[in-house]
């Protein structure tokens, strides 16, 4: 018996289909890689998550189900005993798999998420902008703390430039207020009341660093011809096309000029 055949004949729904389970485990595999090179937080893969965590609770169902049949007394030692018993190693080996894939796909974005938390927070926000602080002197301004200028992001309706998910968008939020609340007691509290906010951008230079999208890192193009774009910025007006990829090129490129090309799935990051 194969071990594709051994995994099929535990898959009894549709989302566990073997076809759907090896592109599904592709998919990730590939948002995994994109993950760990690309600068900055990429968007979150709902429904791709959503289908994975459902195949994972079906997988340790299913393995709790065949180690309680075979750790049972009154099974024989017979050829099916054995059976049960590889089906079971092999499920377990393919369990920790796809678990060490989304273990680390969601570190690497916590590690992202916390490293530009004020970053993403502003773009999961559904405020315009920031509200300004009060006039020095005045009683609000004396009132004035960090967290005052952390936006709350709305995780049932984030905007659709927002790449977190709603889960995310609750735990960057919970972590900046205490991260705030800590500068605030440490030592912006000494500091006078228009200084204390954390998205300050007086002088025409903002707090706020976001990622820097225009590293470099090594695309391979899966589509017919691939523009890299360069965008505004640098003496370059608008966005131009600086160079044509060709179908199995594999360039080094800055993300920020493929990244679109990336996100209708045109080129593969490596």
């Amino acid at each position: 018996m194969e071990i594709d055949d051994i995994l099929a004949s535990v898959d009894h729904s549709d989302v566990s289909s073997p076809e759907s389970t090896a592109l599904d485990h592709q998919l990730l595999t590939r948002f995994w890689v994109a993950e760990r090179t690309a600068p900055e937080l990429l968007p979150w893969p709902a429904r791709l998550m959503d289908r994975m965590m459902e195949r994972v609770r079906h997988q340790i169902e299913t393995i709790e189900d065949l180690a309680a049949a075979s750790s049972d007394p009154a099974a024989s030692a017979s050829n099916a005993t054995a059976t049960a018993t590889l089906t079971l190693s092999i499920l377990q080996t393919d369990l920790s798999r796809t678990q060490y894939l989304l273990r680390s796909l969601l570190r690497q974005r916590l590690s992202k998420l916390t490293k530009h938390s004020m970053y993403y927070l502003l773009l999961s926000s559904s405020s315009p902008a920031p509200i300004p602080p009060p006039a020095s002197g005045s009683t609000e301004a004396k009132l004035q703390q960090p967290e005052d200028s952390v936006p709350v992001p709305d995780p049932e309706s984030l905007p659709s430039k927002s790449p977190l998910s709603p889960s995310e968008a609750n735990f960057i939020y919970t972590h900046q207020t205490l991260l705030a609340r800590h500068f605030g007691s440490s030592f912006l509290s000494s500091f006078p009341p228009q200084l204390r906010r954390l998205d300050d951008n007086a002088g025409g230079t903002s707090m706020v660093q976001g990622p820097d999208t225009r590293e470099a890192l090594f695309v391979r193009c899966l589509a017919e011809e691939v523009l890299v774009v360069a965008p505004p910025g640098d003496g370059v007006d608008e966005e131009v096309s600086a160079a044509t990829m060709k179908m199995g090129d594999v360039w080094v490129v800055r993300w920020e000029g493929i990244r679109k090309a990336w996100e209708r799935g045109d080129v593969e990051v490596l």
